[in-house]
Formats: C-alpha cells, sequence, structure tokens
C-alpha cells in the first residue's frame, strides 16, 4: 500500500497496517509449533494487533509499538492454548525424554548428554531433536505445566539472570555464556549467534544456512539445551 493510500486511511487502520512489521517479527521469533503454518499463527497475532489499535490512547504517552507487542504475542499464545496444539502421540513422547532425562541424571549424576538420551529412549539424534523442539514450545507458550515442569523446561528455556544487567550475578552469567556458546558444535553456535547476536528471525536463518525453517527451530531447541546443560556444568564447577 503507497503512502498516499495510507494517508488516507483513520488512525486505527492507519496503525494496523503499519505494525504488521512488528507482528511478523513476534511471530518470526517464536517456536511455531511443527502442526501449525506460520500464517495461521499471523492470524492468531492479528486479532492481538487489531483489538491493540482499538484500545489504544495516544494521550497516555505510550507508544503504540510497546503497548501492540503482549496484546499480539498474547493473542497468539491463548490460541495455542486454546488449541492445545500437541497431539498425544508428541505430548507422550515429551513424558518419555523427561523421565530418560531424570533417571540419566540420577543414574550418572549431570545431566545428559542428548546422544546419551537417544540411546536411553532407543530414539535417533533427529527424533529427539524433534522431542526438544516440541518441549520449547510448550515451555515458550506456557501450555502445560506438567510437560514444560522439571529439568525439561529449564534446559530449553533462554539462559537469563534475575539480577539486573550490570550485577556482579549477571557479569558472572554473562562470562559462562560466551564460553559456552564459543563450546557449541556446529550448526547449534551458528543458530545461538545469528539467532541472539544478529537477532535474526528463524526464517532469515533457515536461508542463511539453506535448511528449513522447521529444521532451525530444532537446532534452536536443542543449541538451548546444550547451552544450559554446559552453563548448569560450568556453576557447579565455580561454585565448588
Amino acid at each position: 500500500m503507497s503512502e498516499n493510500e495510507l494517508d488516507g486511511l483513520n488512525v486505527r487502520d492507519r496503525l494496523i497496517l503499519e505494525h504488521i512489521p512488528l507482528l511478523r517479527h513476534i511471530v518470526g521469533r517464536m517456536s511455531i509449533p511443527p502442526t501449525l503454518l506460520r500464517e495461521d499463527v499471523e492470524g492468531f497475532g492479528m486479532l492481538g494487533l487489531i483489538a491493540a489499535a482499538d484500545s489504544w490512547e495516544e494521550e497516555r504517552g505510550l507508544k503504540f509499538s510497546t503497548y501492540a507487542f503482549p496484546k499480539i504475542r498474547g493473542a497468539i499464545l491463548d490460541e495455542l492454548r486454546r488449541m492445545d496444539f500437541l497431539p498425544r502421540g508428541r505430548r507422550e513422547r515429551l513424558r518419555a525424554l523427561e523421565q530418560a532425562v531424570a533417571a540419566l541424571e540420577q543414574r550418572n549424576g549431570v545431566i545428559p548428554a542428548i546422544e546419551e538420551i537417544a540411546a536411553e529412549l532407543g530414539a535417533s539424534l533427529d527424533e529427539v531433536d524433534e522431542i526438544l523442539q516440541s518441549a520449547r514450545s510448550v515451555v515458550e507458550s506456557s501450555l502445560d505445566v506438567e510437560t514444560a515442569s522439571g529439568s525439561i523446561g529449564s534446559l530449553v528455556a533462554d539462559p537469563k539472570s534475575d539480577d539486573p544487567v550490570g550485577s556482579a550475578q549477571w557479569s558472572e552469567m554473562k562470562g559462562l555464556l560466551i564460553a559456552a556458546i564459543q563450546g557449541l558444535p556446529e550448526p547449534d553456535r551458528t543458530v545461538i549467534t545469528l539467532y541472539y547476536g544478529e537477532g535474526l528471525l528463524l526464517r532469515d536463518i533457515s536461508e542463511v544456512m539453506g535448511v528449513t525453517e522447521s529444521r532451525v527451530s530444532q537446532i534452536h531447541s536443542r543449541a538451548l539445551y546444550r547451552l544450559n546443560r554446559e552453563l548448569g556444568a560450568r556453576s557447579e564447577v565455580g561454585g565448588g
């Protein structure tokens, strides 16, 4: 739509059209369940964008993009919760993976490597990647307290510190994080660097790496598992 056409719109419609890139950015940074199309998820977010345009009050001084962001994301998550997107078989595989991780950790005293999980489950590494992607989608969407709890929930979450940036704890965490990222194998390190360092969308990373967006999402989930596992090990050594 041209600038002249935008000028002819009312404030509400102009806000919606001008912030479609924000909507696409939010969706592009989310782990989309493999059973859904990106266009479907963008449709869920559009409901939140429209609601934001209908209720935004400029005189309150809050930028529309800041106001719309949580409404767009919230509309997406509400719809995903309503759909309960994990099929029964995938949910059962996620529970089996959680049980395998818990058993291996109890047996060996450390969080298991992905290769150990695959051997315990009698599954391929690609199958474990798919299950970790499901876990990441569940945790990111806060869909299911039962399957998102415990070690898997923390191991596929974004590493973070509750302390403000600049605190001693954050400085220590940042140092550990940099070292852990450098220790990741390829292509895990590439995905983490492009996603967090360059701020690229999953779709953009897929074009850079020459693989599908779904595969990038799987690698992202796998990399987060490895990253959190390594951070946990380094923290224990530092604390010891």
